[in-house]
């Protein structure tokens, strides 16, 4: 009941977040394939790995590179039993203030290069029996975005969507699909991307008086990539401090 010896796809693992899901695996015994746009920041997170890594610089805003890099990592390897699509930018424009350049490039890289994945990596999942997707969806999807804007806050819904659709057709497969809804965790989308002002009114407004850290979305993908999870599949995990209860 390990996941020792599987192979997991982590998509920005060069930032925060996706380097801390990609330590975690590791530490179970994962073999990680980390991919990001940024050449610099995934030698970074890859020289923090407790083991060897597979990095693979790709711009998942575009199909043509998803493509290619889907085929060069089956290539170099039999099958990736985990999926966890954590690469995604920000835009904090609301309606009408939202063009369709940043609609577009906001719902390339936060949903289609999650569709694209999926495709390319579930057939191998299916052949072994096995396999775990875990999306990284926000609590925007839920709240409509507080400081979030109109594409970031839809394309995190229909994240959640694709989630539930995966997780229907390949549940009797041996395959899981959940999501992940964090709200406000310590990364640049936060540090950097919203001002110090609304750093402190969301801190404020969250029960807990904190944000989320890196490795507390980590461990959750972990749980749920775990074969102790294997009965959780079409889920949402919501982890926003308080600000929401179901």
């Amino acid at each position: 009941m390990t996941l020792n010896g599987k192979t997991a796809v982590v998509t920005g693992a060069g930032g925060a977040i996706g380097a801390a899901v990609s330590a975690a695996l590791a530490e179970q015994g994962v073999y990680p394939i980390m991919i990001d746009r940024d050449h610099d920041a995934l030698a970074r997170a890859a020289g923090m790995m407790p083991c060897e890594s597979h990095q693979v610089v790709a711009d998942l805003a575009h199909e043509s590179e998803i493509q290619s890099a889907v085929r060069r990592i089956l290539r170099d390897h039999d099958c990736v039993d985990i999926l966890v699509n954590n690469a995604g930018i920000l835009s904090n424009n609301k309606l009408q203030a939202t063009g369709m350049v940043e609609w577009r490039r906001t719902f390339a890289v936060n949903l289609e290069s999650a569709l694209w994945l999926t495709k390319g990596f579930i057939d191998p999942m299916v052949k072994s029996g096995w396999g775990r997707i875990v999306n990284m969806s926000s609590y925007a999807a839920k709240c409509g975005g507080l400081t979030a804007g109109t594409a970031y806050s839809t394309s995190k819904a229909a994240l959640s969507g694709l989630t539930f659709s995966v997780a229907r057709e390949y549940a009797g497969r041996g395959i899981t699909a959940n999501a992940i809804a964090p709200a406000y965790v310590l990364s640049p989308m936060v540090s950097e991307q919203l001002s110090e002002k609304q750093r402190a009114c969301q801190i404020s407004a969250l029960p807990v008086g904190r944000f989320c850290t890196p490795e507390e979305v980590a461990h959750t993908v972990a749980f749920l990539c775990s074969p102790l999870a294997g009965f959780i599949t079409g889920e949402v995990i919501d982890m926003n401090g308080g600000l929401q209860f179901d």
